[in-house]
């Protein structure tokens, strides 16, 4: 049943690809976090709903992009970022799109994740998906015959020597602890940021590194949401071998008090997020 959901997810990656560019201007409507929609982030989301509830085993949907739950009949619950990283559109920079099932009612602990997935839109289109244990990483493709999803990477596993760091936010706008962090890892790493966190993260687990989105001065509780986003890319991350904290635990053990709760963000190497949690003690 799960494998059936991330079988839609990749069906429906070629369509969402497709229609991005007769779609980049933005709507006169925000999403539930305050943030302006672009055309693609609807058209995104509506053909995600409808191709994940129009199967038996999802029992509800949620989105970044609409205020609450939609609810169906089957045993998972999916939440997506349909179009995570929306902003590079314009410019022609990667996007995707990001789903996590869950065994449990959303708002829901990433520790009821049974699957997690990034769909990555770059110069191909890849698909990262954490399950049973282990991370995958697949090539989707259209074809003749419809969508083709093929193993490029089996038990994908962080490399032992990291690379690459990305942090988003203000630089002006860090708390001091972490911006003294980020100055050590600035000696040690390449700097690799995009403005789209799922491509960011894919650098991370193809080099080794870190990412992070933190806490801000001016938001305590970051930008990234909790169901959409930090409990996907923290399970994916922590499945490949890899860590992801808030700052002070795993992402996975946050407890949720909100759909659209937001949360820090850091994930990559093991021995980087120790280091990132004890400088933010």
């Amino acid at each position: 049943m799960v494998e059936a959901i991330l079988d839609a997810v990749a069906a429906t990656a070629p369509e969402i690809r497709r229609g991005l560019p007769g779609r980049r201007a933005y709507g006169d409507e925000e999403n539930p976090s305050g943030e302006r929609r672009l055309a693609a982030d609807e058209y995104a989301d509506e053909l995600l709903e409808e191709r994940l509830l129009a199967l038996d085993a999802v029992g509800s949907y949620a989105s970044e992009e609409r205020e609450s739950v939609v609810e169906s009949e089957g045993r998972y619950h999916v939440a997506c970022d349909p179009l995570d990283g929306s902003s590079n559109l314009k410019s022609n920079n990667a996007m995707g799109t990001i789903v996590g099932v869950y065994d449990e009612p959303l708002p829901a602990p990433g520790r009821s994740l049974v699957a997690s997935a990034f769909v990555l839109f770059g110069p191909i289109t890849t698909m990262v998906a954490a399950s049973d244990g282990t991370v995958t990483e697949y090539l989707i493709e259209a074809t003749d015959d419809g969508v083709e999803r093929t193993v490029v990477t089996e038990n994908l596993r962080l490399p032992e020597n990291p690379t690459v760091y990305g942090f988003g936010g203000r630089v002006p706008d860090w708390p001091a602890d972490f911006a003294s962090y980020v100055e050590d890892i600035e000696q040690e790493l390449k700097l690799r940021y995009g403005g789209a966190m799922i491509a960011d993260v894919n650098q991370v687990l193809t080099y080794g590194g870190v990412f992070a989105y933190p806490a801000l001065e001016s938001a305590p509780n970051g930008k990234l949401r909790l169901q959409f986003e930090g409990n996907p890319i923290g399970h994916i991350v922590e499945t490949a071998g890899g860590a992801s904290s808030d700052g002070s635990r795993s992402l996975l053990d946050v407890e949720p008090t909100a759909l659209h709760e937001r949360v820090p963000v850091h994930v990559g190497t093991e021995s980087l997020i120790d280091r990132l949690e004890a400088a933010l003690a």
